[in-house]
């Protein structure tokens, strides 16, 4: 029988675009399917001359793997990856590989490594971004688990990742569950950004009332700017698809109701659990939250209305530099957390490499990583991506019209909270002196928490009455 050099289970989309970007690059593949035609499509997406196979039953599939075999799983996270690996357990055998390509919560993608480390079978988490496209053509892809026996991998995952500069955005992450953190974290941003963009939209189109083509021409010149980014590029597409049914601009027409899988979720509570501050990805997923309660939101704003303030305005460069500001930040806070985490975790990332994948294939990709990349070339320990002489003096000159953003925003009524998240982030990490003395003295006044003073050591409990 043929033995291929990479099988995958699950040929949904991404599984069969991964599989036939494999196949471009002259590897020999199968996938495994339990519903017929899946299996079939795969096979009739080959080019001629690729060895490409698709089965539908697990025994055949595994027995057609090279040694030692290299299998992703692409089925929905949680039960559904136990059971797929709990199916392939059986056939497997020392020194087999097996990468969770889905969108794995952390936690689970650790215990998977320790089970199967004890059966001698490797494991790795594995984050992808780009959807079916950078599947097809080049993701960037994030993978985590046993440093030697990623070396089974790498000459794939090179090979079909996106290239920038022809360098491959895809890196060996750390052990255990590195790589589904850091894609965790990836899609935390995403989520940040996404609200950043959404909220640059709705001040230009409720608070300054431009047209819907002066918006889409906005955002379409802003990728030739600092703001080049694949969200801020397929926002301008977005706003210029007309709808087929009405020839109405389509995006009006969509409903306000945010879906979500739970990963900005993930990144929030586990950032709140290693005391990182992101407070900007807290008020993305918050918004998720909040429009989900519609009804009420309809009955609010006709019991709670604002007339508006008039004598507020803002140009599009302010615009774009409250955005970009906004954007910087967000990626300052993601980062701060991967630096955290990996302390707390012992992942050992490198952020200088996560910013270099980060630049082509996924969903965050933009021009400012490349200058994120330098700053932690320059400064591997790097605190806060704030704190680079570049970058920092960037952020201080924008700031002035960051302010007047916001202030529009504040006077017109409009919902901005990521936006001034952003905002308060920076004004608080450049603050030497907050005002949570006050919580200090609350703390000590009523549970006698203590304190600390700034003119003596040690810790003290006050008789405040």
């Amino acid at each position: 029988m043929k033995q291929f050099d990479f099988g995958i289970v699950g040929l949904g989309v991404m599984g069969k675009n991964l599989l036939l970007n494999m196949a471009d690059h002259g590897f020999s593949v199968a996938g495994l399917d339990l519903d017929q035609a899946k299996a079939a499509a795969l096979e009739e997406g080959a080019r001629e001359g690729q060895d490409v196979k698709g089965f539908i039953t697990a025994e055949k599939f595994v027995s057609s793997l090279k040694r030692p075999r290299a299998i992703m799983l692409l089925v929905p996270a949680g039960k559904p990856v136990d059971a797929a690996i709990g199916s392939l357990l059986p056939l497997l055998e020392k020194d087999d590989i097996v990468v969770d390509g889905g969108n794995s919560y952390f936690p689970d993608t650790e215990r998977r490594f320790a089970e199967l480390a004890k059966k001698n079978i490797h494991f790795f988490g594995m984050g992808i971004s780009g959807g079916e496209k950078g599947a097809r053509f080049g993701p960037s892809m994030m993978p985590g688990g046993d440093a030697q026996a990623y070396e089974r991998l790498r000459p794939i995952f090179e090979a079909i990742a996106a290239k920038v500069d022809g360098e491959p955005c895809v890196t060996y992450l750390g052990k255990g569950s590195a790589g589904n953190y850091v894609k965790m974290v990836h899609n935390g941003i995403e989520y940040g950004i996404m609200q950043l963009i959404a909220e640059t939209y709705d001040i230009m189109k409720k608070g300054l009332g431009y047209s819907d083509d002066k918006i889409q021409s906005i955002f379409a010149s802003w990728n030739d700017t600092e703001l080049q980014s694949f969200l801020v590029e397929i926002t301008g597409l977005i706003l210029q698809k007309k709808d087929d049914d009405t020839g109405k601009q389509l995006l009006p027409l969509i409903s306000d109701q945010a879906r979500s899988k739970g990963t900005g979720k993930w990144t929030s509570q586990n950032a709140m659990d290693l005391q990182a501050p992101v407070p900007v990805i807290d008020m993305a997923v918050l918004m998720r939250d909040i429009s989900k309660f519609k009804e009420e939101r309809v009955a609010a704003s006709k019991a709670l209305k604002w007339a508006g303030e008039e004598n507020v305005d803002a140009t599009a460069d302010m615009l774009k530099n409250a955005l970009y500001f906004g954007m910087i930040t967000t990626y300052a806070q993601g980062m701060v957390q991967l630096r955290l985490a990996s302390e707390e975790y012992g992942y050992g990332l490198n952020l200088e490499e996560v910013a270099k994948i980060w630049r082509g294939g996924c969903i965050i990709r933009a021009a400012c990583l490349e200058d994120f990349r330098k700053a932690y070339k320059k400064a591997p320990d790097l605190a806060n991506l704030m704190l680079d002489k570049e970058i920092g003096e960037d952020l201080v000159a924008r700031q002035k019209d960051v302010r007047e953003v916001v202030k529009v925003a504040v006077e017109k009524g409009i919902p901005a909270p990521a936006l001034m998240a952003a905002l308060s982030y920076f004004d608080a990490y450049r603050s030497d002196r907050l005002s949570t003395n006050v919580i200090q003295a609350q703390r000590d006044f009523f549970g006698a928490h203590q304190f600390e003073r700034i003119d003596k050591e040690g810790v003290f409990h006050a008789q405040w009455e």
